[in-house]
């Protein structure tokens, strides 16, 4: 039996025994809700299986590819279609290779890949066969950026063949030239004992160890034997060097026993060089040889220090990379010497002979072609090609000096202030000079590559105007485009010669005299507009017409149309304006034909027993027709306007008039 004071024991005994029933509880039947659900971890190649097909028997695996931990490079939450890395670039690569040993704060002496972010170019960031994760074995990785047949030559460095690059190079960097493992004249007497009796024997006993060796020698391959370079001075070719430099055994063995320039002229006489001739390339005048030439050897013909206009760049600043169309010689393998002499010449620019032959000698059939026409162009005539094509290089078509129409005001500088009007034709609005004229010889006057409507009708389609039994205007049916149009530019619509209104009297005198004293003017002719009424080119209706009568009417009167749509249309409103109206000027108001009552008069007979009825037999001399009528089209079908006075409504015209008394 508890004691009497147990009630808080047994309330501590209830909890330990809920706690630990509901403990077994949650073993028993473990929580299926969200909190304890857990995602299945699985292995990146389940699904990249090919990734094992295709890394998996390599030799050299990356580190985290053999150990499976592809989250060290990638992400795992990445979209569909790409793998996210954790890094972009080399940033990647230095998580775990050290930015320091690559000497990337150095702005030289760093592979280009490298120093761009793209180990990738050389590394397969998985799996290789090849060493050091290289997607290419030795040399034949180096080869694909760089040229591989410069280094297969017939001789090539044995190094190379048995070492490959590196033993040479450092892939990455380096604190000497050409990413060389050290200086160069240390790296070849690595190989090359200087002191061995063949070698002093081979290079005429000169201390060569303190020279550079590739001065003679290629360092990787070459056609000649000894790595000698292609191209080699004579003296070098037969080991002469005092031909040039003192003698071996002397104080300052690689001095030179003269001046350089006349050491040149020494073997290369002046004459051979076309020493007198006009113009003289200013290395050559100065006797600068060696600004342009290797006194001993090199890769380039005649001894050449830089490759074809890549030597000339040195000092002549190339144009022909910012330009849209280079001259094909500037970018043949001759280059530059394809026009100009690189020594002197008899003509300025140092080109091999005069302007306008040195052209022709390509642009042969452009000559000839030319010389046919009966018009010829005088810079063409003259051979002064320069005056409107580049030599090098433009960024206008035909290699013109700039825009067409700049091209063309340097001589014609009068018709600049005459294009710069209100209207200005198409192709002079672009500069196109061309589309009408011809730059060298033509058969028509003004260089026009046609005459009249050939001409225009090149852009302007010619069956617009012309249509089967259409009426033609005469100017154009004549194909006398200029009776009414300047070909270039206008301060008029349409580019016409003078204001429509002007232009069309021009021929149309007739006319302008009909128009002196009228009272009334149709607005369109008051406005000099006949082209709101007329085709200017042709028409399919008499007089030229847009349109037949009303509807032309009708596009300008569109009030007028709307009532007759609506109502009762007076028949000769109906069918033709005419009937009533003159289109152009009337002495009477309105350009009515006839006074209002004779006009009327004309078809309702006023004393027509029915007319006197209608009217009340009131004389129709003292009535005005339109004061009760509307002329064109009303709603009533005695086409009473629609607002009437009460007393006319009741026909009580005597309400208000005496009838029969004036």
């Amino acid at each position: 039996m508890m004691p009497r004071n147990s009630a808080p024991l047994k309330l501590t005994m209830g909890i330990v025994i809920f706690f630990c029933t509901l403990f077994v509880l949650q073993a028993a039947f473990p929580d299926q809700g969200h909190a304890a659900r857990k995602f299945k971890q699985k292995e990146c190649a389940d699904c990249h299986s090919d990734f094992n097909d295709k890394y998996g028997g390599m030799k050299n695996q990356h580190p985290g590819v053999k150990d499976g931990k592809c989250q060290e490079c990638h992400l795992s939450h990445g979209i569909v279609g790409k793998l996210l890395l954790v890094e972009e670039g080399n940033k990647l690569c230095f998580r775990c290779h050290e930015k320091t040993d690559f000497n990337l704060e150095e702005k030289t002496g760093v592979h280009t890949a490298l120093r761009r972010g793209k180990c990738s170019a050389c590394h397969n960031p998985h799996a290789s066969n090849a060493e050091n994760l290289l997607a290419n074995d030795g040399a034949e990785m180096c080869f694909v950026c760089h040229q591989k047949d410069k280094y297969q030559k017939k001789v090539v460095h044995g190094v190379i063949e048995e070492e490959g690059c590196r033993a040479c190079h450092n892939p990455h960097y380096s604190k000497h030239p050409n990413l060389l493992t050290m200086e160069a004249g240390k790296l070849c007497l690595s190989c090359h004992d200087d002191n061995a009796s063949a070698f002093t024997k081979a290079h005429g006993d000169y201390p060569v160890a303190k020279a550079a060796c590739v001065t003679c020698h290629n360092p990787h391959s070459s056609d000649n034997a000894n790595l000698l370079k292609g191209s080699l001075h004579n003296p070098v070719a037969e080991a002469e060097c005092n031909s040039c430099h003192n003698e071996a055994s002397g104080k300052e063995p690689f001095g030179l026993n003269a001046a350089a320039e006349e050491l040149c002229a020494g073997c290369h006489e002046s004459a051979d060089m076309q020493g007198d001739a006009a113009v003289q390339h200013e290395p050559f005048k100065s006797g600068e040889c060696l600004s342009c030439h290797d006194p001993h050897a090199s890769e380039q013909t005649t001894l050449l220090l830089g490759e074809g206009n890549n030597l000339c760049f040195l000092c002549h600043e190339n144009t022909s990379d910012r330009v849209r169309f280079p001259h094909s010689p500037v970018e043949s393998d001759e280059g530059c010497l394809s026009c100009h002499s690189p020594h002197s010449a008899d003509f300025a620019g140092l080109v091999n002979k005069a302007e306008g032959d040195l052209c022709y000698e390509c642009h042969a059939d452009t000559r000839k072609k030319g010389e046919k026409n009966k018009m010829q162009h005088s810079p063409f005539e003259e051979a002064m090609c320069n005056s409107c094509h580049n030599p090098h290089g433009s960024n206008a078509e035909g290699l013109l000096v700039g825009r067409s129409d700049v091209v063309c005001y340097s001589c014609h500088s009068g018709m600049e202030g005459e294009f710069l009007r209100t209207n200005i034709h198409v192709p002079v609005q672009r500069g196109q000079c061309t589309s009408c004229h011809l730059g060298h010889g033509a058969d028509n006057d003004l260089m026009l590559k046609a005459q009249g409507e050939a001409l225009c009708t090149t852009c302007h389609d010619k069956s617009l105007f012309k249509e089967e039994s259409a009426t033609v205007h005469m100017p154009y049916e004549d194909g006398d485009c200029l009776t009414c149009h300047n070909p270039h530019a206008s301060d008029n619509p349409g580019v016409t010669t003078e204001a429509q209104k002007q232009l069309c009297m021009s021929c149309h005198s007739d006319f302008k005299a009909q128009m002196q004293g009228m009272a009334s003017q149709h607005l369109p002719v008051a406005a000099g507009q006949c082209s709101g009424c007329h085709n200017p080119h042709q028409s399919k209706l008499s007089s030229l017409l847009l349109a037949e009568s009303p509807d032309l009417c009708l596009v300008c009167h569109e009030e007028l149309k709307t009532r007759m749509d609506e109502g009762n249309s007076h028949s000769p409103a109906e069918r033709d304006c005419q009937r009533c109206h003159l289109p152009h000027a009337a002495s009477i108001d309105n350009l009515l034909t006839l006074p209002l009552q004779a006009l009327c008069g004309e078809c309702h007979e006023a004393d027509d027993e029915s007319f006197q009825k209608a009217h009340l037999s009131i004389a129709a001399e003292v009535m005005n027709c339109i004061n009760c009528h509307d002329p064109h089209a009303s709603k009533d079908p005695k086409y009473f306007k629609p607002t009437m006075h009460a007393p006319f409504a009741a026909r009580s015209c005597d309400a208000c008039h005496i009838v029969g008394k004036e």
